[in-house]
């Protein structure tokens, strides 16, 4: 699998249901979900894992209070959402975390619905708990991405939200078009969810910019696609005209994380 491809099927169809935009979307401009407490870390009550079924091409992460669905997807893309991390910040993975698919059905042993850091704690439980996950991080040297302020300066809106909050954030494909819309996120979390969700190597927040944010950015996955008349541009382009932020290749120290074991789950 290229790196297009691969990265491509990390964004592909991401649902945090903790984002306002995309509970309204599924509710109808409903009001907002109750959430778990911002200090709750939650478990698993029950949680059910086992191969997709063929006939259903849907994937993606989905939380509707307490109940998480996991669909159609690789270990490997479990580990990047839950360390938001890059798959070249994996390392010693076996082939089959990046090709074989799977299905996770559970419930929180905590009230509310988890918001995305108490999600990636779930995945990160889940993967310990029915695929016997032991790991370590390591910090390797290797080229990253520079998230930077471009010349005109930002142009997102400043959030109301709590400054000493959690992020909102959904992801979306539709034919190559993708769409992020952010409530209350920090330059550092969106260097994080840009590599997760399409870039070809890991970024790091030299921005400088200290608070949170709102915002929405459109790009075209794959920028040979740009050429048609009404698709949006490239990512780099993109970030550059909506978010007045750019990227730029440099080399870094970064964290990878070292797969000591990791194995198929077991019967449920």
């Amino acid at each position: 699998m290229n790196w297009r491809a691969a990265l491509c099927s990390v964004g592909l169809l991401l649902i945090f249901a903790s984002s306002v935009w995309a509970q309204d979307a599924a509710n109808g401009g409903a009001a907002k979900p109750q959430m778990m407490a911002k200090d709750a870390d939650p478990g698993w009550e029950v949680v059910t894992v086992k191969p997709p079924d063929p006939t259903e091409m849907y994937g993606g992460f989905q939380v509707d209070g307490r109940d998480v669905l996991i669909r159609r997807k690789t270990v490997q893309t479990m580990l990047l959402y839950a360390y938001t991390m890059h798959q070249r910040q994996l390392v010693n993975e076996p082939d089959w975390t990046r090709t074989e698919l799977w299905d996770a059905k559970g419930y929180a042993d905590v009230a509310g619905q988890p918001d995305r850091e108490q999600m990636q704690s779930l995945v990160r439980k889940l993967l310990a708990e029915r695929f016997g996950l032991m790991a370590h991080t390591e910090q390797r040297e290797m080229q990253t991405y520079a998230l930077t302020v471009a010349k005109a300066g930002p142009k997102m809106k400043t959030s109301a939200g709590d400054p000493n909050g959690r992020a909102n954030e959904s992801d979306r494909e539709n034919g190559g078009r993708m769409t992020m819309h952010a409530e209350n996120m920090s330059m550092s979390e969106l260097a994080g969810v840009l590599m997760r969700v399409t870039l070809d190597r890991p970024a790091v927040d030299r921005t400088g910019l200290k608070g949170r944010y709102d915002f929405d950015l459109t790009w075209t996955a794959d920028e040979t696609r740009s050429a048609g008349s009404d698709a949006p541009p490239g990512l780099l382009t993109a970030i550059q005209e909506q978010l007045g932020l750019k990227l730029e290749p440099v080399k870094a120290p970064v964290d990878v994380l070292v797969i000591d074991k990791v194995e198929r789950p077991g019967a449920n």
